[in-house]
């Protein structure tokens, strides 16, 4: 099955920073290749920042109204960008916009509706990606490995610098987990200084780190337990936000606090050869600092459209594999019951 597919890759992180696309063009010469024919991020508005931020304290009704409303969203942006861009694309594969993840309980739940996305662009659409996983036990994530190690195989690691910090290390097989929360919590910390984020660290660097509050941060029973394991929004609010708020010191303190709390966290695993550094906090150079300060590991830093747009990529290729119905979800890094192909496809 040498078959060429045209695939457009969707992804929307916990960070909000916007609505990834990416068109790529994969194919299986022997090994997977992948070319990137356009790209776009789409800074979300001020509704949809707002809407998606506060939707999980919403009602059921008012979820699933925003599920359809999400998709055509989304279905309207990957219109947009196809004529923009005077591309045409077979697939789309969407990750959506995780609402609940609480894989302990079951449930995962990423809105932007599959059937909606394929009504309004007439394209045969995948969604829904973790699901299957958790049904069988598993942590529904990281769902990229899969993808560091057929994509990027040249290297050890892959870390991953989104809302939370994941990584995928190559051995004789492959494991992955979320390492700890990274820019969800530091912009959470910014948008109090009247900033989305922390441009380059700057705050951050004129900080100083607080031992205490880093204690506390580091002694968090998560980062005693060995993989599979997944973080969520929920855990952040439950177990970050409540020791940071309680904390007296300024916000400048606690961004460096924060960014030694990542880096210490990040360095544990990289101990060796190569990593390749991907996500928003890529352009943290403070961050980025800190982490080549506790690592041993040579950190490669790639272009700018793999550093944005690696997870949607990656994405666009899960999709390719269910299209072919092959493994895109690996137990021995969710931890469920077996290895699956996860998605739902709708046909155009």
């Amino acid at each position: 099955m040498n078959k060429e597919y045209h695939i457009i890759g969707l992804m929307s992180g916990t960070s909000l920073d916007g609505l990834d696309i990416v068109k790529c063009i994969l194919k299986k010469e022997g090994k997977w290749k992948f070319f990137i024919e356009g790209s776009k991020t789409i800074k979300y508005s001020k509704y949809w920042e707002e809407k998606l931020r506060t939707l999980p304290e919403k009602s059921k009704k008012e979820i699933e109204e925003y599920d359809i409303e999400y998709g055509t969203y989304i279905g309207e942006q990957v219109n947009l960008f196809l004529y923009n861009n005077q591309i045409k694309t077979d697939y789309i594969s969407s990750h959506g916009h995780t609402i609940f993840h609480k894989p302990e309980k079951s449930y995962t739940l990423q809105i932007g509706n599959g059937k909606t996305i394929s009504e309004i662009t007439d394209i045969t659409t995948i969604n829904n990606f973790r699901e299957l996983d958790v049904s069988l036990l598993g942590q529904g994530a990281p769902l990229v490995p899969i993808g560091d190690l057929l994509l990027f195989p040249e290297y050890k690691y892959c870390l991953n610098l989104g809302g939370f910090a994941n990584i995928s290390e190559k051995n004789e097989s492959i494991i992955a987990f979320d390492i700890c929360a990274a820019n969800i919590v530091l912009n959470h910390l910014s948008i109090k200084k009247g900033k989305k984020y922390d441009n380059k660290g700057e705050m951050a660097k004129k900080g100083k780190t607080n031992t205490q509050l880093l204690n506390k941060l580091n002694n968090l029973k998560y980062f005693k337990l060995k993989a599979p394991k997944s973080l969520g929004r929920e855990w952040v609010e439950d177990k970050i936000l409540p020791i940071l708020e309680n904390s007296k010191i300024s916000l400048e303190d606690k961004l460096s606090t924060f960014c030694e709390h990542i880096a210490i966290q990040i360095g544990t695993f990289l101990k060796d050869e190569s990593v390749l550094v991907t996500g928003g906090g890529t352009f943290n150079n403070y961050l980025i600092e800190r982490i080549k300060n506790y690592s041993t590991s040579q950190i490669i830093i790639p272009n700018s459209e793999i550093i944005d747009f690696k997870e949607a990529i990656i994405f666009a290729f899960l999709g390719v594999l269910k299209l072919r119905n092959e493994i895109n979800c690996l137990s021995s890094v969710t931890g469920a019951e077996r290895d699956s192909s996860g998605g739902d496809i709708y046909l155009k």
